[in-house]
């Protein structure tokens, strides 16, 4: 007779983003998680059918603590809003950020604030493709601007390297040397204006 459940998701989402955290999306396997919770690796399977289902929990755990109501503002301000609390919540752990999209469509937390966001647009008057094509612009501009944020860092050695190559690409060296003194809140809020700016456009 099998042992009864002890595991909950809310631990096997948690074991599984400590080895994210830890060892980066490579090294995450089932034997992996199973080793962070000190257990065989054949007994996993008695909570998850395989590691999908494991990074699917560690998304909708990392992100059920999101707000999805909007505050009262205009609309562009509460997408903002909306846009920024996924930040934050992904801040701590970068490396799930690929597995955002991945399992967009079997994360329950993630598909409450996708829903958030679709219901702000569609009061803004977006409809058919036009709010198809605002909602992947921003989906675009959250994930990608949050990997360059964690992987390419304007305070990075990157940005220092080409601050140094003024010689053969003086308007990057330049520019590199303007972007060392630019903070990541400053850089991810006045990309996300532009986004939004653009999307204002009839």
């Amino acid at each position: 007779m099998p042992r009864p459940k002890s595991l909950t998701p809310a631990a096997l989402a948690a074991a599984t983003l400590a080895v994210l955290d830890r060892d980066g999306l490579a090294a995450l396997s089932m034997r992996a998680v199973a080793q962070e919770l000190g257990m065989g690796t054949m007994s996993l399977y008695r909570y998850v059918a395989d590691r999908d289902e494991l990074e699917a929990l560690a998304v909708d755990h990392l992100l059920s603590g999101v707000d999805c109501a909007p505050p009262k503002a205009l609309w562009d301000k509460q997408i903002a809003v909306l846009v920024e609390r996924v930040r934050a919540a992904i801040a701590a752990h970068p490396n799930v950020v690929p597995l955002t999209t991945a399992h967009r469509h079997r994360c329950p937390s993630l598909l409450r604030w996708t829903e958030s966001v679709l219901a702000v647009l569609t009061r803004a008057g977006f409809t058919g493709e036009q709010r198809v094509i605002a909602m992947r612009t921003l989906l675009s501009y959250l994930i990608g601007a949050i990997e360059l944020e964690h992987r390419g860092s304007l305070t990075g050695s990157g940005t220092d390297a080409m601050a140094e190559l003024g010689e053969q690409y003086p308007l990057l060296a330049e520019t590199a040397t303007t972007a060392r003194t630019i903070t990541r809140d400053l850089e991810f809020r006045r990309g996300l204006d532009a986004v939004l700016s653009g999307l204002r456009r009839p």
